[in-house]
């Protein structure tokens, strides 16, 4: 198996789990109801997000706000496909990362070209704080994410361009006396 197919898996599995996910949530829990599973912590939950990531923009209601969203949504899944083909195969952690955001993307995408929205169910929350409510794809984007985050501060920093090694002129090998 080449190593990109492994990678395309990686990104088919996000978006099959996502899918059957959201399908499960949306035959078993009536709109805006939620399923305590962790009581004061987390529940399931079926809310339909017209907005971007973690609800954001759905209270907009802008003119052909899911079409303008999609649009967007497609155009980044292009640059990050372009990226993830440039990365050399030796770069497996971000490979990795993109794949899983490209997933996450993919499975929303879905949704919104689908359905005009997005389908979340996760709901996390303590007392009076309420995460925004999320899914298998916003999860896999945010882990994507989390490993580019930390792959770029593990690299090695690179030499600046032009930096050369210093000579010692002052040294006993330097003295021509």
């Amino acid at each position: 198996m080449t190593r990109s197919l492994r990678y395309l898996l990686v990104v088919a599995a996000v978006v099959v789990l996502d899918q059957l996910a959201k399908a499960v949530v949306v035959r078993t829990i009536g709109l805006h109801d939620y399923v305590p599973l962790v009581d004061g912590l987390l529940s399931l939950s079926h809310v339909r997000n017209h907005g971007a990531a973690f609800g954001l923009l759905s209270d907009w209601n802008l003119p052909y706000q899911s079409l303008l969203l999609s649009v967007l949504s497609l155009l980044a899944l292009g640059a990050i496909a372009a990226y993830f083909v440039r990365l050399p195969e030796a770069a497996r952690l971000p490979r990795l990362a993109l794949a899983l955001v490209l997933g996450g993307a993919i499975g929303n995408v879905v949704d919104r070209l689908r359905l005009g929205y997005v389908v979340d169910f996760v709901h996390v929350y303590w007392r009076e704080y309420q995460w925004p409510d999320f899914n298998v794809a916003d999860s896999a984007i945010t882990i994507g994410v989390a490993l580019l985050v930390i792959d770029i501060l593990s690299s090695p920093e690179a030499e600046p361009q032009g930096a050369a090694v210093a000579v010692d002129t002052a040294s006993p090998a330097g003295r021509t006396d």
